[in-house]
């Protein structure tokens, strides 16, 4: 009897930072900008360094509603002074005299002479046809004023080049005077989903599913996804199991598009078509990662699109994504800085033996300032990521006591 031939070996898993890093490879950023207005321009990415052509605030001014003097006037409290002029934000005042003071509002300009501003609270009008104040408290020199430039000098880099806008980054353009910022143009997306079984909610009622369909979920939550971090997506539905059909959605989706992203039927099962018609019109890789959920990932290109195919499940489609997919856009769309932040945590549960894999746990934060695990971990469990706020890093074969710290990374990182 002849012996059977070994089978072949697996190749090892793939870990996580190398599967990171071959993405971040391909992801040459897109060379297109386009300008927008700055009220538009949340969330984008900056396509070149702003350069400060003046100083903010542009002169000294107070930060307070009071009385802008010279400290020397007032040696002890109850020093009275004479007022001698009003100067309200967006006027400017005379050069102060010994002796008297100025009626300020905040974000007026510093008088010449004037070295601190006591808040009204801490003054009181007296002789009032006369216009004098009382000062209740010794002022020190400096107080209540903000500085010329103590926010931004002249010629100062305030953004650079490749930093996502946040509201606070708008704010900070304006007041440089920008009213139309260079971004980078968005990542143009298709999207589509692959699976015989996969049904449009709303087009089959719950009781009359057939037996084996599924809603499909995921194309909510990519697209939903994708539309966070500044795609313009195309949303091309659900691919039949057909070899054909597939190959003319793989063409539809490569032209005028940057990224193809489908999920499911990436696999080497008989009705997994993805796989062979992403070579049959570029080239293609499938990556066994070390990682829990979401081992099975796909990087190919279809003429100069890329293309990544996610796995089905849609707790392993969402953590791919959060974890690969988004820092790849983010580097095509020329961001400079793509990985999430973790922050340690104690762990307010047990794992008592940790995966082969690098796993991610969802798990959300409690009043008492550590983290609760979800029960059901499995990847097909979408209410683990609507319960949780955020995963659990935890490296292979770790187990973990209750108080342990562990890395996690909140939602609000991988969703921003």
């Amino acid at each position: 009897m002849t012996t059977p031939a070994p089978a072949p070996a697996r190749a090892p898993l793939m870990a996580l930072e190398e599967a990171l890093q071959r993405l971040l490879a391909q992801a040459l950023p897109l060379d297109r900008r386009m300008d927008v207005s700055t009220f538009d321009a949340d969330g984008r990415v900056l396509a070149q360094d702003l350069v400060s052509q003046l100083q903010v605030p542009p002169q000294d001014n107070s930060s307070m509603d009071g009385y802008a003097l010279r400290c020397a006037d007032v040696p002890q409290a109850g020093a009275v002074l004479q007022v001698t002029q009003r100067i309200p934000a967006g006027s400017s005042g005379k050069p102060l005299e010994p002796l008297s003071a100025a009626r300020i509002f905040t974000g007026a300009p510093i008088p010449a002479g004037a070295d601190a501003v006591v808040m009204q609270e801490d003054c009181e009008v007296v002789n009032e046809c006369e216009g004098g104040v009382r000062v209740n408290a010794v002022p020190q020199p400096g107080q209540w004023i903000r500085r010329a430039g103590e926010d931004v000098m002249r010629g100062a880099c305030v953004l650079q080049k490749g930093a996502r806008l946040t509201p606070a980054a708008l704010g900070l353009a304006a007041s440089i005077g920008m009213d139309r910022l260079s971004v980078q143009a968005p990542v143009r997306v298709a999207l589509f989903s692959t699976g015989d079984e996969l049904v449009m909610p709303g087009s089959i009622a719950p009781q009359d599913m057939k037996p084996g369909a599924i809603y499909n979920s995921n194309r909510f939550f990519l697209r939903s996804l994708l539309l966070r971090v500044g795609c313009v997506v195309s949303d091309l539905g659900i691919v039949p199991d057909q070899r054909e059909a597939t190959i003319a959605a793989l063409r539809e989706a490569a032209a005028g598009h940057d990224l193809i992203l489908t999920s499911g039927g990436v696999s080497v099962g008989e009705e997994d078509h993805v796989k062979p018609a992403v070579q049959s019109l570029g080239s293609l890789d499938l990556w066994q990662i070390g990682m829990k959920p979401g081992k099975p990932f796909a990087y190919g290109k279809v003429g100069a699109s890329h293309f990544i195919g996610l796995p089905g499940n849609p707790v392993s489609s969402f953590v791919t994504f959060v974890l690969l997919v988004r820092p790849f856009i983010l580097r095509l769309c020329a961001q400079t800085v793509v990985a999430p932040k973790s922050i340690a945590i104690p762990a307010h549960f047990t794992l008592a033996k940790g995966d082969k894999r690098r796993e991610f746990l969802r798990v959300r934060r409690n009043a008492a300032g550590g983290l609760d695990l979800f029960p059901n971990q499995s990847s097909g469990v979408l209410t683990s990521v609507t319960w949780g706020d955020g995963l659990v890093d935890n490296p292979p074969g770790r187990s973990i006591a209750h108080g342990d710290l562990v890395q996690f990374l909140p939602f609000a990182e991988l969703l921003a």
